[in-house]
């Protein structure tokens, strides 16, 4: 472990207490233009999440009309059911469905609740998911922005952990809080990103970010505040 990774692990409450819990449970509010743009207007809105911290397994209900999401990554499987049970559409192996895929592909039922799934989930371990096995950390050089220096780490996930891309850029502020992430995401035509994290909170003792912006990243790296294509806020969050 770096010594900046290890001072960010502090920051957010530490290894030993996040080891004693095994569940995050939230409501979480997707905001943003991008989900209608997919096809799917309807992935809008608040949903009622409950995540495993320790695998890759996230359901998600939506408070408007009860469909149901539900992805596994072990299993390799991502289902949609509506309020009274029905499947409505189901997906093995997720991720090979979007080859050759650009930033203007439509995409299925199933593959809009697959991206919200492992995108939201992989959110909701961080920086703890860094430490997770096979996952490779190395500081990188700083992002500055408003005169702020950030401390970057490069983030390289196995293959058993589905993320945006293989490696990604993390920044932080002097408190050890992350700021900002930089990716390509593989599903959706590798399109520059820059996601801006904020609002962070502590909750029994594990601190969350509750506000997550994500804009298109320019050529410069600078974001494109023109417009902001997906926002989620996180309320009512608690672990067990």
């Amino acid at each position: 472990m770096t010594e900046l990774l290890a001072k960010i692990i502090d920051a957010y409450g530490g290894a030993e207490r996040y080891d004693t819990v095994s569940t995050i449970k939230l409501d979480v509010d997707y905001q943003g233009p991008f989900w209608e743009f997919k096809g799917h207007a309807d992935f809008a809105g608040v949903e009622e999440t409950v995540a495993d911290l320790h695998a890759q397994k996230i359901t998600q209900r939506s408070r408007a009309t009860g469909r149901t999401v539900e992805f596994d990554q072990d299993k390799r499987l991502v289902t949609v059911t509506s309020a009274d049970g029905t499947v409505l559409d189901t997906l093995r192996n997720p991720r090979d469905t979007f080859e050759g895929y650009t930033p203007d592909t439509k995409w299925s039922l199933a593959q809009i609740a697959y991206f919200r799934s492992y995108a939201t989930h992989f959110y909701l371990p961080e920086p703890f998911l860094f430490t997770w096995p096979g996952t490779i950390a190395e500081e990188i050089e700083p992002w500055v922005e408003n005169g702020e220096a950030w401390r970057g780490l490069s983030i390289t996930f196995p293959k058993n952990i589905d993320t945006h891309n293989e490696t990604q850029k993390y920044y932080f502020d002097d408190k050890g809080l992350l700021r900002r992430m930089d990716y390509q995401p593989v599903v959706n035509g590798y399109s520059p990103t820059a996601h801006y994290v904020s609002g962070h909170t502590e909750v029994d003792g594990i601190i969350v970010a509750t506000t997550r912006e994500i804009f298109i990243r320019q050529e410069n790296g600078t974001p494109d505040r023109s417009w902001t294509p997906i926002r989620l806020d996180l309320s009512d969050i608690s672990f067990e």
